[in-house]
């Protein structure tokens, strides 16, 4: 399979999120992206592999379908899995997983069928099967055709390579991304949370205005594959940060804003932004939401993952927290836009603010939460 060779790329999507990405994919180049339940698809070759790995915010996962096939029986399955073109996507030197999922299938199994993959891969092409392989081979079998993927990306891609510190039940960095653009956040204005944790939305909205790339300081699994070209990645790759090559950081007219309670929030915040290179640009401090005021500015949005206290048993202090952000947004932040992720809609209205609908739920960690909008305060 060549580099120019057309194949589906199927972008795994958080439950919940299938539009917001569809959306990210298009308005990131990909244009015939589709949803699809569980993620997004559309047709590519390997550099758009690249590209949605280096760019996509949204995105959990990118997968390459690099292949499918008829199989009926696990002898039919071997012998088909030996004829497979290994050569053009797998290295022999470099070790692979298989995992196999069988789904309304005479091939019922779903560890034998991944023994006789992993043997047909091994004796035909003499990779060595690992199970804590960079490369990951997906199989799925349902209604007896066999769908091979590469998982390209490695580790998962909320994994920017930059947060090392993070506070108590953080939010995934492509949840903030697209909890950012639900909110119709592109880079354009100032952003605020009041209680920002490791600060992850900050660092986020921080990497969007400057126009960073998520990618850009990590690696990814399709970098060992056969069809990788070193000179082609990184020419993308220096094409991906125009503007943190060509604007000095602190040239922005808008900054990012980020406060907590908790001195350690604010440290570990203050360092991840560090690494992540957008200390120019964000501002942390440590306070109680009573006492947030807006920065100095034009009105921006205002969004944040407050505690849900899912383990508490009384949730009074939780109603009074929510009862004053509401009120410093009410009596300080008239002009601005308000995003509040919970997961029980009884705080959100303990807030008092004027919530737009209530949304559809996001999957976090178990549970169903909600990205709960105003319009402009007034």
């Amino acid at each position: 399979m060549s580099t120019s060779a057309a194949f589906e790329i199927f972008l795994v999507a958080i439950p919940g999120f299938e539009a917001a990405l569809t959306e990210e994919a298009k308005a990131c180049g990909f244009q015939a992206a589709t949803m699809v339940p569980g993620g997004v698809r559309f047709q590519g070759g390997w550099p758009e592999v690249w590209r949605a790995n280096l760019h996509l915010r949204g995105a959990s996962r990118v997968l390459a379908r690099i292949g499918s096939f008829h199989a009926a029986h696990l002898a039919q399955l071997d012998k088909r899995a030996r004829a497979f073109p290994w050569k053009t996507i797998l290295r022999h030197d470099v070790p692979v997983s298989v995992e196999a999922t069988c789904k309304k299938s005479k091939i019922y199994h779903s560890g034998a069928a991944t023994q006789r993959i992993a043997t047909a891969l091994h004796e035909e092409l003499g990779a060595v099967i690992s199970d804590d392989a960079t490369v990951v081979l997906k199989a799925r079998i349902e209604s007896d055709l066999v769908t091979l993927s590469i998982d390209t990306s490695g580790g998962l891609l909320h994994k920017r390579g930059s947060k090392q510190a993070t506070a108590k039940a953080p939010l995934r960095e492509t949840m903030a991304a697209l909890f950012l653009r639900q909110c119709g956040y592109m880079g354009r204005e100032s952003v605020l949370d009041p209680m920002c944790g490791s600060g992850t939305f900050i660092i986020e909205a921080a990497e969007v205005a400057l126009g960073l790339a998520p990618g850009r300081n990590r690696n990814f699994a399709f970098e060992h594959l056969a069809s990788f070209d070193v000179h082609a990645w990184e020419k993308l790759k220096l094409q991906a940060a125009p503007l943190g090559e060509r604007l000095e950081l602190g040239q922005l007219h808008h900054h990012v804003h980020g406060s907590d309670r908790d001195a350690g929030a604010v440290k570990a915040a203050t360092a991840n932004a560090g690494r992540a290179g957008v200390s120019s640009v964000t501002h942390f401090q440590q306070m109680p939401v009573s006492e947030v005021k807006p920065p100095d500015g034009p009105p921006g949005l205002v969004i944040c993952n407050p505690p849900y206290g899912t383990r508490i048993g009384d949730k009074k202090p939780l109603h009074d927290l929510y009862a004053a952000f509401g009120s410093t947004m009410k009596s300080r932040f008239k002009g601005w836009r308000v995003g509040l992720i919970t997961s029980d809609p009884k705080l959100a209205k303990s807030t008092g603010l004027p919530f737009m609908a209530k949304p559809a739920p996001v999957l976090h960690g178990g549970l169903r939460v909600y990205l709960f909008q105003t319009g402009v305060l007034g």
